[in-house]
């Protein structure tokens, strides 16, 4: 059973909470109207310098952008695209659930410029006795997974994405990071997997989690997509880049397997306005 936290320290945690807010607000670079909703596809790295970058589908163009992150940053973005349980929380657990504590509730993040070579990041805030949102700067990289962890929205200004559009990346060496895209998080299909839950020997990627329109028409964990566009997604990655050759305004074709089934349907690749589930700390003692 949770143990309840002593009254102390939770007014202590509003007293810092509210220093922090005072000392590190700052209205966004770019009006909120003009930023584009972006999705968070997957973690990978910079092909020049080996660098962590976060990968994020801008569904206007198609075309994936990279924003470059250290590598713990990007250690605690796979664990929330993952669905990681931890048995305490970690730093950005921690800071969701004291914004949840205190009453507030974390709105949306964004990325609003790029100065200096240096991305700044800003958190929106509700808070209970406040009529406007409070704004908070924030490193991108931590304002990225609180969202994965929260599923709120993603913007990203406009001059960022130009600045960043044309990178190259390649995966993460000896990892099985899960790519989301059109709400869909995939990975990849092994032949334990494959008989452990009766999948077709199709090649394809394996659903783990769907938000948005996909969970609506319907599609579940366990199914495999066997076609995007009427080609084979050889792996989460590939999937990915599927995805981003839809045509502009189109909506992307998928065929999938799903409980014996092949099912065809079409998903639209804007942004999915359904939240991703944030994954649970484990039991607190």
């Amino acid at each position: 059973m949770a143990r309840a936290y002593p009254v102390c320290a939770l007014l202590l945690g509003g007293v810092l909470m509210l220093a922090m807010v005072a000392a590190h607000a700052r209205s966004p670079m770019v009006p909120v109207e003009e930023m584009i909703p972006v999705e968070l596809a997957t973690v990978g790295l910079d092909s020049a310098s080996g660098v962590p970058v976060v990968l994020l589908r801008e569904p206007r163009v198609g075309d994936v952008v990279l924003i470059h992150i250290g590598a713990n940053e990007a250690l605690a973005i796979l664990l929330g695209l993952q669905g990681v349980p931890v048995p305490r929380p970690m730093t950005h657990d921690l800071l969701v659930d004291l914004i949840d504590a205190l009453g507030g509730r974390l709105e949306r993040v964004m990325v609003d410029a790029l100065e200096d070579s240096t991305y700044l990041g800003v958190l929106e805030v509700r808070l209970e006795d406040r009529d406007e949102p409070v704004y908070i700067d924030s490193r991108p990289s931590d304002a990225l997974a609180l969202a994965v962890r929260t599923g709120v929205p993603i913007l990203v200004a406009p001059p960022v994405l130009a600045s960043t559009r044309g990178q190259e990346y390649r995966e993460i060496p000896g990892s099985d990071a899960p790519v989301t895209a059109l709400g869909i998080t995939v990975g990849g299909i092994t032949d334990d997997l494959r008989e452990a839950l009766g999948l077709p020997p199709e090649p394809g990627v394996l659903i783990s989690r769907t938000t948005g329109e996909a969970a609506e028409r319907g599609l579940l964990p366990g199914a495999v997509i066997l076609e995007v566009n009427g080609e084979v997604p050889e792996s989460p990655m590939h999937f990915l880049e599927l995805v981003g050759e839809t045509p502009g305004e189109r909506r992307a074709r998928l065929r999938v397997w799903q409980e014996g089934e092949v099912l065809d349907l079409e998903l639209s690749t804007e942004v999915p306005a359904m939240p991703i589930p944030r994954p649970r700390t484990g039991t607190r003692v």
